[in-house]
This record gives structure tokens, sequence and C-alpha cells, in this order.
């Protein structure tokens, strides 16, 4: 018998994207009709900085580290469907269930990443990316880029609250892969990653 988790995936995968622009993260220009982000942060130099990364933000390590747990969990590959789970602090809410696509993934000598899209079911729609990418000087940073708009009644409802939660996802992903980047040693430090 199918557990609640298992037919909410079957569901999510049988769907299509709940937005038009589908990999429009992939290029420079995020659509318009969008709220956009873009954040940027240095992780250090050279190949093993960007292959240590990489790997972190490919196997959803970004997400985990924020909060979320990924179902079913497996390193990032164009096509596949999750769910993201969350659950508000404080344990009197029920968890929310986030249904997503990952869009297109890259696995390049300079640049590591993917993008997933949201489908019906999401409180928001649109893309959000996460990249690890080396520069002609060997210096390696990680962006997150995303194009959305609130469409749940709760997510509206809460607009502030829904985009102050944004926010602070996005820095926790920032701040988590500069730590896996610094590799061990990175992981203790209290201070929080110089990001633009």
């Amino acid at each position: 018998m199918a557990t609640d988790l298992q037919r909410r995936l079957l569901a999510a995968r049988a769907a299509a994207p709940s937005y038009a622009e589908v990999g429009a993260t992939r290029g420079g220009r995020l659509p318009d009709g969008y709220a956009h982000l873009r954040r940027r942060v240095h992780l250090g130099h050279g190949p093993q900085v960007l292959a240590r990364a990489g790997r972190y933000v490919l196997g959803w390590d970004s997400q985990l580290g924020t909060g979320f747990a990924v179902y079913p969990h497996a390193p990032a590959e164009t096509g596949a469907t999750v769910l993201l789970r969350l659950s508000p602090p404080g344990g009197r809410w029920p968890r929310l269930v986030i249904p997503c696509r990952v869009v297109w993934t890259v696995v390049e000598p300079d640049r590591i990443g993917f993008a997933y899209g949201t489908l019906p079911g999401h409180p928001e729609c649109g893309e959000e990316a996460f990249l690890v990418s080396m520069d002609a000087d060997g210096e390696v940073w990680f962006e997150v880029s995303a194009f959305s708009r609130l469409t749940a009644w709760y997510a509206r409802l809460g607009r502030p609250v829904a985009l102050l939660c944004q926010h602070l996802a996005i820095e926790r992903y920032l701040t988590a892969v500069a730590a896996a980047a610094a590799g061990p040693a990175g992981r203790a430090g209290p201070a929080g990653p110089a990001a633009e």
C-alpha cells in the first residue's frame, strides 16, 4: 500500500510545471513578471573547492542543511521530481510538502549545479538555481538565482513572512555551501560567509 508521500510523489511526477519559463535560470536574464533574487558568495580558490562545493550542492545538502527533507533523496538529476518537506518550528503546524522538478543540471570543469522548478502544490511558481563556478583566476563562487511569484493563498496572505522565509533560506544556503567548500575546518567557524 502506497504511503501518502508516495502518492504525492506519483501525482507530482505526472504534473507539468506551474510556470511557462522552464529553464530560464540557465541564461543570464530572468523573466519579467516575477520577483527576482540573485545572491553570491565567494568560496575560495581552485578546482578542489569547486569539486567539494559542487558535490555538496548536487547532493541537495544545501537544502538539507536549511531544514528541508528531500524525498526521494538522490543527487540532483535533470527531470527528477522531488518533494521538499519542511516542518515549521513548534511542531503544531502541519509539515509542508513542496513538489519540485529538476529542470537542468550542469557538471563542467568550471561549473557545477542545478535548478528546480515548481509544480502544482508549491506555494510559489517559478524556478531556483544553485550554481558553483570557477572564474578564469581560479576563484570559486556559489550563486543562488531565482524568479518566483507567490501562488498559495496562505503565502499571499502572509506575503511579508513568506518573503522573509525565502530570504532566510537563501542566506542559509550560502552559509552552508561556504562551510562545505571550506572542508572540515570551515564547518566549525562562527563567522558567516562574505556575500555580495
